[in-house]
């Protein structure tokens, strides 16, 4: 069973503001040094925000569909083209840091990986949105 707070949704809101918010910091700092020409620091603060969406953001991704997400389809089995939504909002983060990752190690911190940064943050400030509306919008038993 998940824990309590993945059922709570203002537990729940708390993880996800707390996540991305730390999210949007680190990407503010990675671009302010690409703008101050400090190329090898930025590529470090890449990394860090790389490891930062791994162990933070995908990491309770994971322990949503481990079992919070089965809990909800037990619970409310009309729910599960949602929870299928929302786990394909999960693939997308994992394939992105995958991409960024496999580009950092390639050719390093370029646009476009800085574009895909700002990508997960879009879908993981939708994908939350929705999942407490659509989820947590009432009191789960």
């Amino acid at each position: 069973m998940s824990g309590p707070s993945l059922r709570q949704k203002h537990a729940h809101h708390a993880i996800h503001q707390g996540g991305l918010s730390g999210a949007i910091t680190k990407t503010d700092e990675m671009e302010e040094l690409l703008a101050a020409k400090e190329f090898e620091v930025a590529r470090q603060a890449a990394d860090h925000l790389l490891e930062y969406w791994e162990t933070r953001i995908i990491s309770h991704a994971d322990a949503e569909e481990e079992d919070f997400y089965k809990e909800v389809v037990e619970q409310n089995p009309d729910l599960t083209e949602v929870v299928v939504k929302l786990t394909r909002d999960h693939d997308l983060l994992r394939i992105i840091a995958t991409d960024i990752k496999q580009k950092l190690n390639d050719v390093g911190l370029t646009l476009e990986v800085v574009q895909q940064f700002h990508a997960l943050l879009v879908i993981n400030a939708i994908h939350s949105r929705d999942e407490e509306r659509l989820l947590l919008g009432e009191p789960m038993i």
